[in-house]
């Protein structure tokens, strides 16, 4: 049977420097959506790279001493370290100064100029370096970038435009007729209000002030402007060809969602769509604008001081403590917070607490009363009913919470199953059954909760991969796809487990601040 494709992207990041923790949510999140999907039965494609030219890296590059592909090979390998320190799937890691993209987007950009979609005129406005972005005096916020806040200067140069403003009337209609193409619905009406429906200016796409970026092959002294470089990354690596598209883009295409910072939805549902409809390609099906992560509740950025990074975070906590943080502490439309306190109050209370304590406690209990054999199913009480209708209705929940990318939520049903099997303990005190002598109820307890953390741990995979795999192996099973927990029970009796190992040791609060400060 053929697998329904599911096709997801992450923006590519900046070259600029490193990211910090609130750039690296962006990349577990896609990482916990892909995995699900493949968990799912889906042929996943999850693609992420960087973003690699513009005036802000020709500009950092001289300052370093070094060429702009010295400093973008660098930093692109920093970025890729990260995301694989983070343990996610991504399939292709994507560069736009890879050869095959630059020539892809000059015959893009020549298309769309043969189509009359791209016209030659003069661009003057105000100029913000690090976004790469113009702005008129309106949309300025106290004079300075409405997106960053840094100053902008005027300036005035020979460029082409694209006809955005062309487009503007089928955006709106496809934006009011296809209500979840912009997600949340808050991101959507900001789009529609602010920025679509006063009037779409026409686009500078080229630039001639700087040389680091891809020539216009038809005029060489312009350099393609990078929101057209970039956003094209999401066609031109699965084999978008003007002329000849190959097998792999008519398999995967149109994305089915392009997952993305708040803060640069506009380049994705304005830019994005118009230039699609110029070269006359599908719209991807979804672009989600996910909230930020804050600390302090403060945006987080190098040049505020601030700055926090996942790698840091991870050898601290280690990186599945830090995947759970993130995930969980970020809804989906809400900004979340990050500080050294919350994220060890959470790591105590769900992760060594919740979780961790429960497997501990539940496999030495089965060393204990069993000799580490999974026992077989002895009496039966209604009690157990409420426990196996927790675990058996998490499936339905967490895939409900994931199909509306409500990661978060999704979590919270997987954890649960664990809370109710905590409960469930304090319900049955096998160590009194096992004082009493009664093994044909302790045997069914035991089962349950080995069943119930195995259903859990297959749920939470997605999530904290390497800890679902630790609890598989304490648990000795191989069952660790969805349809070995459609039905409670498949947990093979007479199994041996493996000898219990921590997975989450508590932290002492006060002693890990004070060793921080120095």
């Amino acid at each position: 049977m053929k697998k329904e494709k599911y096709y997801i992207s992450t923006a590519i990041a900046y070259t600029s420097g490193k990211p910090h923790i609130g750039n690296t949510y962006e990349i577990i999140l896609a990482d916990a959506i892909a995995r699900f999907k493949r968990l799912q039965g889906y042929d996943v494609y999850f693609q992420t790279g960087t973003d690699e030219h513009g005036e802000k890296i020709e500009l950092k590059a001289k300052e370093a001493g070094i060429t702009p592909q010295e400093y973008v090979d660098n930093v692109a390998g920093v970025i890729k370290n990260i995301w694989d320190k983070m343990n996610t799937s991504y399939d292709r890691f994507v560069r736009t100064t890879d050869k095959k993209h630059e020539q892809e987007v000059q015959k893009i950009f020549k298309k769309m100029y043969d189509n009359g979609d791209i016209y030659k005129g003069e661009y003057k406005g105000l100029y913000c370096t690090p976004c790469e972005s113009f702005w008129t005096e309106s949309q300025l916020v106290d004079g300075k970038c409405p997106d960053c806040g840094r100053e902008v200067k005027i300036a005035s140069e020979e460029a082409y435009f694209f006809k955005l403003s062309k487009y503007q009337d089928r955006l709106v209609e496809y934006i009011e007729s296809h209500p979840d193409f912009i997600q949340p619905e808050s991101r959507k009406n900001e789009m529609l209000n602010n920025f679509i429906k006063p009037g779409l200016q026409d686009l500078c796409v080229s630039r001639t002030s700087f040389s680091w970026g891809i020539p216009v092959d038809f005029d060489p002294k312009h350099v393609v402007y990078v929101w057209l470089d970039a956003l094209t990354n999401y066609i031109t690596n699965i084999g978008y060809d003007v002329d000849n598209p190959s097998d792999e883009f008519k398999k995967y295409w149109p994305a089915d969602l392009h997952l993305i910072g708040k803060d640069i939805i506009r380049f994705h549902t304005i830019y994005w769509p118009c230039f699609l409809w110029s070269l006359g390609v599908e719209l991807p099906k979804q672009v989600f604008g996910h909230p930020w992560l804050l600390t302090n509740n403060d945006k987080i950025g190098k040049s505020r001081g601030n700055a926090i990074y996942a790698d840091d975070l991870a050898d601290l906590f280690g990186v599945d403590a830090v995947r759970y943080y993130v995930l969980h502490e970020i809804p989906f439309a809400n900004d979340g917070n990050l500080t050294y306190d919350l994220m060890i109050e959470r790591y105590n209370s769900d992760l060594a607490n919740i979780l961790g304590n429960l497997v501990n406690r539940t496999i030495s209990m089965a060393k204990k009363y069993f000799d580490g054999i999974v026992p077989s199913i002895g009496i039966k009480e209604d009690i157990d009913n409420d426990l196996i209708s927790t675990v058996t209705g998490a499936l339905d929940k967490v895939a409900k919470s994931m199909d509306n990318l409500k990661v978060a939520e999704a979590i919270d049903e997987v954890f649960e199953i664990f809370r109710r099997s905590n409960k469930y303990i304090d319900e049955t005190t096998p160590w009194t059954l096992a004082k009493e002598n009664n093994k044909e109820r302790l045997q069914t307890v035991i089962y349950n909760l080995l069943e119930s953390i195995r259903v859990g741990a297959v749920l939470l995979h997605s999530y904290l991969p390497e800890t679902s795999e630790k609890i598989f192996e304490q648990l000795n099973t191989n069952l660790t796809d969805l349809d070995s927990i459609k039905e409670f029970g498949a947990l093979e009796v007479g199994k041996e487990l493996n000898d219990p190992t921590p997975l989450f040791a508590r932290i002492d609060k006060e002693k890990f601040l004070e060793e921080l400060a120095q």
